[in-house]
């Protein structure tokens, strides 16, 4: 279960660094929320809307720890990326939580937090 937990936290990274918003909208739960590492809070639309003013150039996610708790997986890592935004460039390294559900309908994201970590 772990490997397929492991498998859609990739599938999810890709969809992030290509913006592509058909998979985003079928990884993510009905209620997802994701929590920036600035405190500020979006929801499944307004995650998958930033790509109209957002765009990842690379992504890589290190450091990977996934546990199951049966019908909940819980992923840690540490991200770095570069990306722009409404024209500029960003650089960030960060810890990200990810909190996976089990669904009738299959595994989806539920939840997403994000703390910055130096980029040295």
């Amino acid at each position: 279960m772990i490997a397929d937990i492991d498998r859609l936290r990739r599938a999810f990274d890709e969809a992030e660094l290509h913006a592509d918003t058909e998979a985003l909208d079928a990884l993510l739960a009905a209620d997802f929320r994701s929590i920036g590492e600035r405190g500020y809070v979006l929801d499944k639309a307004q995650w998958i809307g930033k790509f109209a003013d957002f765009g990842y150039t690379s992504l890589d996610s290190t450091d990977v720890e996934v546990a199951f708790y049966g019908h909940a997986a819980i992923v840690r890592c540490v991200q770095r990326s570069a990306s722009t935004w409404r024209g500029q460039d960003m650089a960030l390294t960060v810890r990200v939580s990810q909190t996976w559900i089990q669904l009738p309908e299959g595994w989806r994201l539920a939840g997403l937090q994000f703390s910055t970590l130096d980029n040295a």
